[in-house]
């Protein structure tokens, strides 16, 4: 089928609201609602009222449904990311800490630069030419300080990782030669090597959502965690909706909380969320019944 251009325009915020009415949604405040079309666009919103539709071709909507309820779906799933993103960042510090801890005490500081304890020297070249930028773009202190002191390109991994983003940490763990050291790591987080280089992916793909305040609620994701055969730990068994769902990841996220914070509240913050916003359908995140009953939320 040949491609045509884009045919749609620009519509005022007030004829947006009249596309909507046309359609069957209903409003309870128009003068509120467009104030709201003024911070969240038209378009950033269609995701959290197309599953309200009952016509998903001449996009009309059931009936009933109210822009109120489009609000409160986006309001959680705001709420939802927020969590999401400052967990992940407690993992990403406890990852940081743990990579460079034992593969320096392994293979010295500088570990990152050899090449040879990387499965591809062109991947290897590639992502440490990414650490270096990361690191020449660095205005911390303690960079300035290394550049002013020392002669060495780069400084060792405790100070270098520091610097490096997570997705490049998350290349950087892939790409390493099977061995102890590597299976050494993923230990600390109670899962094989394998399965750490797995959920290091799924985590730095799912924060970037976060990050770009893109759409997480009723969302598949892109990429398809693996579910750990053995886990050391308590893991959840593996939930009819399979992997690609934020149920998983926030099984994940629960799972490294409890290696690195066993004290950690994410049960209780994911309980307090729904409550506070009980139109919210769970199974649209991929949760089960009853999923409090797992044993890793207790």
């Amino acid at each position: 089928m040949p491609k045509v251009p884009y045919p749609k325009q620009i519509q005022t915020f007030a004829n947006q609201i009249g596309i909507l009415k046309q359609r069957g949604m209903t409003f309870a405040d128009e003068a509120a609602a467009k104030a709201w079309l003024h911070r969240v666009s038209y378009y950033r919103m269609s995701g959290y009222w197309y599953p309200l539709l009952a016509d998903r071709v001449n996009h009309t909507f059931k009936p009933g449904v109210t822009f109120e309820q489009a609000v409160s779906l986006y309001e959680f799933d705001s709420r939802l990311r927020e969590l999401v993103f400052r967990n992940i960042g407690r993992i990403e510090v406890a990852v940081r800490t743990q990579m460079a801890y034992v593969m320096s005490m392994a293979k010295g500081g500088t570990w990152f630069a050899d090449a040879s304890l990387f499965t591809n020297t062109a991947q290897h070249a590639k992502t440490l030419q990414s650490i270096a930028d990361e690191y020449h773009r660095s205005d911390e202190q303690f960079v300035r300080a290394f550049k002013r002191k020392y002669s060495d390109p780069l400084p060792p991994s405790w100070m270098t990782l520091e610097v490096t983003s997570f997705g490049t940490m998350s290349i950087l763990y892939q790409y390493l030669k099977p061995g102890i050291p590597k299976r050494d790591v993923a230990a600390v987080f109670g899962v094989s090597d394998t399965v750490f280089a797995s959920w290091l992916h799924t985590l730095v793909y799912v924060r970037n959502i976060c990050a770009h305040h893109a759409r997480l609620w009723n969302r598949t994701l892109g990429v398809r965690p693996l579910m750990p055969r053995h886990p050391r730990n308590t893991f959840i068994t593996l939930p009819a909706t399979g992997t690609q769902r934020v149920y998983f990841v926030l099984a994940i996220i629960r799972y490294w909380l409890n290696v690195i914070d066993p004290q950690n509240t994410l049960t209780q913050d994911l309980q307090l969320l729904f409550s506070k916003f009980p139109s919210v359908h769970a199974g649209a995140l991929g949760f089960p019944q009853n999923w409090e009953q797992e044993q890793l939320w207790q």
